[in-house]
């Protein structure tokens, strides 16, 4: 058994008697500034093993060397007596201290929805906050699910606020933070809303569309054109950066790491979208195709209340018939179905969340999915052409009225 120093620079493990990293940080100064994390190694049943020493206080990986000494002495005690010996943090960790863990994931604060998340664990942790995380079971959160009911809660609500503790725990436990039985407790909890009860069908008609899009403020109109000409995520449009978008080849290339499902995709850019998003300015501080006032957008709910607002279309999730900047996900699938492309196309280029379905059409090459952005401008040009000649019409058909029919 060893304790080891990682490097703050490299990350490397090694010896706590070394002075000097090989990729040159002086880990005696790193040490004096409390940069310097601690990890136990050793052997168990045949393997070895890595642990992250955390102060059992704060939750936080420990800098001190005499915490990391103690918790090596605790090991040593505990192996001479042959008991179970993979204590995790969750024993005396809560819920509020993984909570300031979790929000502070980059990964996690860099998300569109990261106000959201925030909300629902501080609801979450309204009742669960002070509670050791090992000690929660499957029928504390069933009993929560039937608090927040009685209290007049929507299932989906409910839903979610679970759901983003569960990620929170499922992150944790990715990091050797907490034992599989912690785990067990939120996998085995049911939704409370049955699948594909919530789902939405509203779609924006080209005319809502047109509109919505003029009287949208300039950093908003190019999102809502990407959205409705492409059908990608919100995430996915904000996080986009000028490298991931090729316009001489009219295209846009998302890697895995760009996309819910962890699936590389390219997306051809129609003529539309690609006259809106040539004039948009190219940034010199940042690398994100979309800002406002030269930061990375975060939250559209503002701009776009106030767009929908000015032309009457009605906006919020829980309002009949109101719109959400998702729906636009499904317009482009509906547009992209009434314009004749094959199923299979459209659910390579959106990219459908389902692995089975994905696995199922991932055949699909670059060629049908630039004819299939083709057979969409058509689409719309001939949208454009039949709402001209029938005002065209009505316009012809007034003129050889005359103005009182009882007169004729």
């Amino acid at each position: 058994m060893a304790i080891l120093a990682e490097c703050p620079a490299c990350h490397r493990k090694q010896s706590r008697a070394k002075h000097l990293c090989v990729c040159g940080e002086d880990l005696d100064r790193a040490k004096q500034s409390k940069r310097v994390h601690y990890w136990l190694f050793y052997r168990l049943g045949g393997k070895q093993k890595w642990e992250l020493v955390y102060d059992q206080e704060t939750g936080e990986p420990t800098t001190s060397l005499q915490y990391a000494k103690d918790a090596e002495g605790k090991r040593r005690s505990q192996k001479r007596e042959n008991r179970i010996f993979d204590i995790k943090p969750d024993t005396t960790m809560t819920f509020n201290e993984l909570t300031e863990w979790y929000l502070n994931l980059e990964k996690v604060k860099a998300l569109p929805s990261y106000w959201l998340i925030k909300l629902s664990l501080k609801k979450f942790n309204s009742v669960f906050g002070d509670t050791i995380i090992s000690k929660v079971k499957s029928s504390d959160l069933e009993n929560y699910q039937a608090k927040r009911r009685r209290e007049g809660l929507a299932d989906a609500t409910i839903d979610h606020e679970i759901g983003k503790a569960k990620s929170m725990i499922n992150k944790a436990f990715e990091n050797d933070m907490i034992s599989g039985d912690t785990l067990k407790s939120f996998k085995v909890v049911k939704k409370l809303l049955k699948r594909n009860a919530n789902a939405r069908d509203r779609v924006l008609t080209s005319g809502e569309y047109e509109s919505l899009f003029k009287n949208a403020s300039r950093h908003l109109q190019g999102i809502l054109a990407t959205a409705y000409y492409t059908g990608m995520r919100e995430g996915e449009i904000l996080n986009l950066t000028r490298d991931k978008v090729d316009l001489k080849n009219r295209l846009i290339q998302l890697e895995a790491d760009d996309t819910k499902d962890k699936e590389a995709r390219n997306i051809p850019i129609c003529n539309e979208l690609h006259a809106v998003l040539s004039t948009i300015p190219r940034a010199l501080h940042d690398p994100h195709v979309f800002l406002y006032k030269g930061k990375p957008i975060k939250d559209l709910r503002t701009a776009l209340r106030k767009a929908c607002k000015a032309v009457n279309i009605l906006y919020g999730r829980f309002i009949k018939g109101g719109f959400v900047f998702h729906d636009l996900r499904h317009t482009f699938n509906t547009n992209m179905r009434k314009a004749g492309v094959p199923e299979s196309v459209i659910m390579n280029i959106t990219g459908h969340s389902t692995r089975e379905m994905f696995d199922r059409y991932n055949s699909i090459d670059a060629d049908d999915t630039r004819e299939a952005i083709g057979q969409l401008s058509s689409y719309f040009q001939k949208c454009l052409q039949s709402a001209y000649k029938t005002a065209q019409n009505e316009k012809k058909g007034l003129a050889g009225k005359p103005a009182n029919p009882y007169l004729s």
